[in-house]
């Protein structure tokens, strides 16, 4: 018995040693695996992204994977050193996001996003335990969405890109007592970094330095952490980058590792050219042609040279008219978020009306592929002629371009143009939920389908109202500003008229907006928005799916005209379920029919403080709480009247009162959206 455990142990630790036959490589081409935008040129020199491309991504891994880990479970000690360079699109002096050493399970990536992702997750998988990815981020974009600490920092992160430890990037100078020396990792310099894991000490450390001096002793980042739960046993080593609206190249010129021991250094003599030395060659070039040219030309040949060379000018000139489109100095913080007019107009085939998904108040909407990256965009685009406020409204854009949720439309970034702006949105292929309900469907939306669309709005509305930062108030939640994705998810979209404030905080703005039908007793009295009216918008969008109707329908009998007037009668007769939509027939689920339009009318309740909160409402549809026990139709009209008696209350006169409403009607049936 004692032989054949010792046997056992033995061949245990021979496929332990095997594995780490590959424990140790320097930078080659040979055993590298590359995806995306990632290339390794003539001269060895690496290229993860270039700055002909935006919102691209670019990995490269050592093609076979590495033993990380004792036969006891814990992991071994490792060390790797790079030698990297950033260089930024000179059109901005800023770069389109940074790069990562990673230590991932696969050295496949799918579904990754490019951008503040930097090539490593996704919106649904960022911060899964499951991911067991362990990176170094050298990051040149500030994002808010995950703490980043500036725009020029190195991170160390684990299954996120919220830094565990971070730092803005620089070293401890040795001859300099101790001091602190800024660098700055767009300036086009390569920059060196050391990563060292003490498999004893459980220690990580980060070093960064310009490799034309020594290994500074103390660390950039130093983090105590045991990285035995978040490492496999068998892993893969690579670096992951990615760009955004911005562009920029990313160059890896040497690379190093070694487990168990230190990753060997480099003659910096036997590197590829650095990517600023290649840079100023081409100037050079450039200014010997055109002294040559002149010697050798006739005077004829010369004047024909001088006219072409006008006739090219006007027509360069013509041609950037054409793309001209406003960027000024403010505006390089919402870089990132940034499309160029050009990319938007040939994704659009310069908006031609066979691109039109649709038209609203605010103008139309394009259907666009991106040149590069091939990703599919919708195009909005929107007049806003006045220069006042200009700059509020992009930061406004910027922050509603950091909400991540899998049932919300993500914008994904701006254009400025003379008068105009144009917003990019993911690209919904389904179309509108309007689309489905209203405009003469081939197909006709299950009650399992309707059911399951209000839950996703639910949960994107739960986000806006109490799971980000800040809380957002919609205030223009319909059946049109929902979109399907396609796979039959609800998202809600058009952050148009959306505003935010601090958790505890009421918003400040007082201007009345919304839709018809969708608008709140006391906001349409008072202009101020809160989460209950978006609660009540909300309402009405319930009922909207369930009945297959709109809140107003002025062309029906006239008990029907308003939808939750007549649901709510048709309560207090018993008879609710003759509201829902006749074309699901007796397809549906009695008790979710009847939760759906009980909720929609209490959300929809004419006291502000009646209605639940969005946290409530999700527990509801999730059949994690009943509706309140003495919630019934008697109580809706005793708030119905109330709220009546209030409005005369607060007007001079009824008839006033009277006039004041039909004022806001009539502005909403003309203007609409």
């Amino acid at each position: 018995m004692s032989l054949i455990v010792l046997i056992l142990f033995l061949l245990h630790r021979l496929k332990f040693v095997s594995s780490n036959i590959h424990d140790e490589f320097m930078f080659s081409g040979d055993n590298l695996s590359v995806d995306g935008t990632a290339e390794i040129e003539s001269d060895g020199l690496f290229k993860l992204t270039n700055a002909t491309g935006r919102q691209t991504t670019g990995h490269v891994f050592y093609s076979l994977p590495l033993r990380f880990k004792k036969p006891n479970g814990s992991v071994l000690s490792f060390s790797t050193s790079f030698i990297f360079a950033i260089l930024p699109d000179d059109q901005y002096h800023i770069s389109g996001h940074g790069l990562a050493f990673v230590i991932s399970p696969s050295k496949d990536l799918p579904g990754v996003l490019p951008s503040q992702y930097l090539g490593l997750f996704n919106n649904s998988n960022i911060g899964d335990p499951s991911n067991h990815i362990v990176a170094v981020e050298v990051d040149t974009i500030l994002s808010r969405e995950f703490s980043d600490i500036n725009d020029n920092h190195v991170g160390i992160d684990i299954n996120s890109l919220i830094s565990i430890e971070s730092a803005k990037a620089g070293y401890h100078a040795d001859d300099n007592g101790g001091g602190f020396m800024n660098l700055s990792l767009i300036s086009g310099d390569p920059l060196q970094i050391w990563v060292e894991y003490d498999g004893a000490e459980k220690q990580l450390n980060v070093t960064l330095y310009p490799p034309n001096i020594p290994r500074p002793h103390r660390p950039l980042l130093s983090l105590r952490q045991d990285l035995s739960p978040f490492i496999l046993d068998d892993m893969y080593v690579g670096f992951s980058s990615s760009t955004g609206s911005i562009r920029a190249t990313h160059y890896i010129l040497a690379w190093s590792f070694k487990m168990n021991g230190q990753a060997k250094d480099f003659d910096l003599s036997r590197l590829p050219k650095f990517p600023q030395g290649r840079q100023q060659e081409n100037p050079t070039k450039k200014k010997k042609k055109p002294k040559v040219l002149a010697i050798s030309l006739s005077s004829a040949s010369l004047v024909l040279l001088l006219a072409t060379i006008s006739v090219i000018a006007l027509i360069t000139v013509k041609w950037k008219r054409r793309y001209m489109e406003v960027l000024e100095d403010w505006e390089v913080q919402y870089g990132p978020h940034r499309f160029t007019y050009k990319d938007l107009f040939i994704a659009t085939k310069g908006f031609k009306e066979r691109k039109l998904l649709g038209r609203g108040g605010f103008g139309g909407v394009y259907r666009g592929v991106l040149p590069t990256s091939k990703i599919h965009v919708a195009v909005k685009r929107v007049s806003h002629d006045s220069r006042q406020g200009m700059r509020e409204f992009v930061a406004e854009i910027a922050t509603i371009g950091r909400l991540r949720h899998p049932n919300l439309v993500r914008l994904l970034g701006y254009c400025r143009r003379k008068g105009e702006l144009l917003l990019v949105y993911d690209y919904m292929p389904k179309g509108s939920l309007n689309k489905f309900l209203f405009d003469q469907p081939r197909l006709t939306l299950s009650w399992a389908q309707r059911f399951k669309i209000i839950r996703d709005v639910a949960s994107g509305l739960l986000y806006l109202h109490h799971q980000w930062v800040q809380v957002i108030i919609h205030r223009d939640i319909k059946a049109s500003n929902v979109l399907i994705d396609g796979e039959m998810n609800g998202r809600l979209g058009d952050f148009g008229l959306a505003k935010w404030c601090d958790h505890g905080t009421d918003p400040q703005t007082t201007n009345l907006a919304g839709t018809l039908g969708y608008i709140a007793p006391e906001l349409a009295r008072t202009g101020k928005a809160t989460t209950r009216s978006d609660l009540f918008a909300f309402g009405s969008f319930l009922l909207e799916v369930a009945c297959g109707r709109r809140p107003v329908e002025p062309r029906v009998e006239l008990e029907k005209i308003i939808l939750v007037d007549w649901v709510t009668d048709c309560w207090g007769r018993e008879d609710i379920l003759q509201t829902l939509d006749p074309k699901l027939g007796m397809e549906y689920v009695v008790e979710e029919a009847e939760l759906v339009l009980k909720l929609g009318l209490l959300c929809s309740h004419p006291v502000a403080a009646a209605r639940p909160s969005m946290l409530s409402v999700v527990r509801y549809l999730n059949g994690d709480a009943p509706l309140p026990e003495d919630f019934n139709a008697n109580v809706l009209v005793q708030g119905r009247n109330e709220n009546s008696n209030e409005i005369a209350t607060s007007n001079p006169s009824s008839e006033k009162g009277s006039r004041r409403s039909l004022t806001i009607t009539e502005q909403f049936i003309s203007v609409g959206r």
